[in-house]
C-alpha cells in the first residue's frame, strides 16, 4: 500500500530514516568532541568543512552510501578540521589555508583598488555601513573584508592597531 502510494518500498524508507537519524546523531557527537569551531566561519577551510558535512549528511540521509561509510567520512573530515585548526597556529600554514583580511575603507575613505580586487561594490559597502548604523563617513575608522567574507565596520575616535594586525592595506600583504 505505502509503496504504491509513495513509489518507494517500506524497507527503503526505513533505511533512509535509520541513516538520517544515525548520521545526524554522528554529526552532533563529532561536533561535541571536536568543538563548535567545526561549524564556525573562521576560515575558508571552516566554510569548506561546513559544506562538506552538509553534503555528506544529505548523501547518507538518502542512503546513497551506508551509515558506516558516512560515519567514517565524517570522522575523517572532523579529524582534518582539528588538525588544520592546530596547524593554523603556525604562520606559514595559516597563509596557505586562510585568506588575509583586506582593508576596504580607512579613515572614512574608500580604498577603490582593494574594493575592485575583492569585487565589493560601493553599493555593497554602503549597505554594510547602513546595517552597522553608520551615520557619517567621518565616523568610520576602518572597514575590513574578513577571511570569512564578512565585512567588519570599526567606528569611533580611534582604532587599536592590534585590531588591524594582519589586515592587508593594499598591494601585497
Amino acid at each position: 500500500m505505502l509503496e504504491s502510494l509513495f513509489g518507494v518500498a517500506l524497507d527503503r524508507l526505513s533505511l533512509i530514516l535509520f541513516s538520517a537519524v544515525g548520521i545526524f546523531a554522528t554529526v552532533i557527537t563529532y561536533t561535541r568532541i571536536a568543538g563548535l569551531r567545526s561549524f564556525s566561519k573562521m576560515s575558508s577551510f571552516d566554510f569548506a568543512m561546513t559544506v562538506a558535512v552538509g553534503s555528506l549528511v544529505a548523501t547518507v540521509a538518502v542512503a546513497q552510501v551506508t551509515l558506516v561509510e558516512g560515519m567514517t567520512a565524517l570522522a575523517v573530515l572532523y579529524l582534518l578540521q582539528v588538525v588544520i585548526a592546530l596547524l593554523r597556529r603556525f604562520s606559514p600554514f595559516q597563509r596557505v589555508v586562510d585568506n588575509a583580511p583586506l582593508l576596504l575603507m580607512s579613515e572614512g575613505t574608500m580604498l577603490q583598488d582593494n574594493m575592485r580586487r575583492s569585487r565589493i561594490t560601493e553599493d555593497d559597502l554602503r549597505s554594510k555601513l547602513r546595517s552597522a548604523d553608520v551615520g557619517s563617513m567621518d565616523s568610520v575608522r576602518a572597514v575590513v573584508l574578513e577571511t570569512t567574507g564578512d565585512i567588519s565596520v570599526l567606528q569611533g575616535r580611534e582604532v587599536d592597531p592590534w585590531l588591524l594586525e594582519g589586515v592587508r592595506k593594499g598591494r601585497g600583504r
